[in-house]
C-alpha cells in the first residue's frame, strides 16, 4: 500500500499513490468586507479584487478570492498583515470597510495527487470538477465550513479553522489510505 502517516508536526498528515495530505506553513490571511468601488482597497493591497464570486487574483505572494457579494479573503506572506492594515486603512475615509486578521483562526491543508480531487469527494457533496483550475470556493466538508481553492488538476488547497484539523484531518488521512488500498 505504500502508505506513510505522520505527526501534523512534520506537515504530512497522510501519503500513499493515491495523494498526499500535508499542513502548509502558517501565513497572513485577512477577511476584507466592502461594497462599492473597491479599487483603491485592491491598490492598497496590492492587486486587483475579483469581481465574480469563485474568482482569484494575485500578485507576488498576494492571493485575493472573492467568496461572497461583498467579501474576500487575502492571502500573503506571513510578515505582511500590519503593512496591509495600514495600507487599508489609509483609504478608510472615503472606502469605508471591515479589513480583520483572521491569520491565527486557519490553517491550510495541501490535497495533491493523482486521485485528489476523488479523495475531496469522500466529504464534500460540490460536484469537484466544477471548480476550475486558478479559482475557489466556500463549501462544506463533512459538516464543516472551508474554502477550497483549486491550483491545478491534480492539487487543491484547503482552509480550515484550527479546531477541526483533528477531525478532517483524520478524515482524509482515512481516505487517502482506502483510496490507496485500490490502487494495490
Amino acid at each position: 500500500m505504500n502508505m506513510r502517516v505522520s505527526s501534523p508536526i512534520s506537515g504530512t498528515l497522510a501519503e500513499s499513490k493515491a495523494a498526499r495530505v500535508s499542513i502548509l506553513p502558517a501565513q497572513a490571511r485577512l477577511s476584507l468586507r466592502a461594497r462599492g468601488d473597491v479599487a483603491p482597497l485592491g491598490a492598497a493591497l496590492g492587486l486587483t479584487l475579483p469581481e465574480r464570486i469563485g474568482a482569484r487574483a494575485s500578485a507576488g505572494e498576494r492571493q485575493a478570492v472573492r467568496l461572497g457579494p461583498d467579501e474576500w479573503t487575502i492571502i500573503a506572506p506571513a510578515g505582511e498583515v500590519g503593512e496591509l492594515i495600514a495600507a487599508c486603512a489609509g483609504v478608510y475615509a472615503g472606502h469605508p470597510h471591515s479589513l480583520v486578521d483572521i491569520s491565527g483562526r486557519e490553517v491550510t491543508l495541501l490535497i495533491e495527487g493523482p486521485r485528489a480531487a476523488e479523495l475531496l469527494t469522500l466529504g464534500c457533496a460540490r460536484d469537484i470538477d466544477t471548480i476550475a483550475v486558478g479559482e475557489a470556493r466556500r463549501t462544506i466538508f463533512d459538516g464543516v465550513t472551508v474554502v477550497l481553492w483549486r491550483d491545478a488538476e491534480d492539487r487543491f488547497r484547503m482552509d480550515i479553522w484550527n479546531s477541526f484539523l483533528p477531525h478532517l484531518g483524520h478524515l482524509l488521512e482515512t481516505g487517502c489510505r482506502e483510496l490507496a488500498a485500490e490502487i494495490a
